[in-house]
């Protein structure tokens, strides 16, 4: 290669460089300006299926109680698999009672998490019935709370005596002709060993008229991790710190002057300017 020929290779290689530094501190800056925003709630992550099961009984009553039991320990596998997996598992049990449009809406639903206030204020329900310590579900039966199913009968013999318990329009009421019996009501997270446990025993006493099976969701564990909204009606206002100097007074001296000429010309929308000519 002869010496000019170098020169100018060296020159083009040169003039490359210094472009490609351009661009890399031109996309950091850039980058540097982004501004990622996050909108947690004050609540923990709540469980999809449970969020699938609101799903259902926004469907029908009965659609939600066939759910239930065909995911009575469906969250053993939340254990074992990933979370994409548990997530397709889930869609594939609620396909059992749903057409294609409903499976698009719930997967909506999930990405937005709509249903996980309905979870939380379940949650809050429970907390206010103080839990017993130690138990992953427990049943209120008019004002007694119990986690043993061998007591269940116990607290069911002068149930009657005691004061009736105030339920919700959200309620799940197990299928029934008569609402005119004692009132059992069930904390517990479906999907769940002792929710499987206890859910076997009441429904088979609903079945025979005699309780009133009530179903309320309960964690007793959270999550630990943050339960992340969809920013669907909230404003991300930024104020920027940055004052710049400007001379005001040639913008005060044409304020004035337009208000002396408003006040001398106009009193009470007469102007006197015209009449005078």
């Amino acid at each position: 290669m002869t010496p000019a020929k170098a020169a100018t290779a060296a020159r083009l290689l040169l003039v490359s460089s210094v472009l490609w530094l351009w661009l890399l501190g031109a996309g950091t800056a850039s980058a540097s300006k982004a501004v990622t925003a996050h909108l947690a709630a004050k609540w923990p992550e709540t469980p999809l299926l449970l969020e699938a099961s609101e799903f259902m009984a926004e469907e029908s009553n009965e659609k939600f109680w066939q759910f239930l039991e065909t995911v009575q320990e469906l969250a053993i596998y939340k254990k074992t698999e990933s979370d994409y997996s548990y997530y397709n598992l889930i869609l594939k049990k609620a396909g059992q009672f749903l057409d294609n449009l409903h499976i698009n809406l719930l997967k909506f639903a999930f990405s937005i998490r709509a249903y996980s206030p309905t979870i939380q204020m379940f949650q809050q329900i429970a907390a206010d019935e103080s839990p017993p310590d130690g138990c992953n579900a427990f049943v209120v039966i008019h004002e007694r709370h119990t986690c043993k199913i061998n007591e269940i009968k116990k607290l069911l013999k002068k149930a009657t005596s005691r004061p009736r318990p105030y339920l919700f329009k959200g309620d799940h009421k197990f299928p029934t002709n008569n609402e005119n019996l004692p009132v059992t009501i069930l904390y517990a997270e479906i999907g769940t060993r002792a929710f499987v446990e206890f859910h076997k025993v009441l429904t088979e006493k609903a079945q025979n008229g005699k309780i009133l099976y009530v179903l309320r969701h309960y964690i007793q564990k959270p999550s630990s991790r943050k339960m992340y909204l969809s920013g669907y009606g909230v404003e991300l206002a930024i104020k920027s710190t940055e004052y710049k100097a400007l001379d005001d007074t040639q913008i005060k001296t044409m304020t004035n002057t337009i208000e002396d000429e408003t006040e001398a010309n106009e009193v009470q929308g007469f102007l006197f300017g015209k009449l005078k000519s």
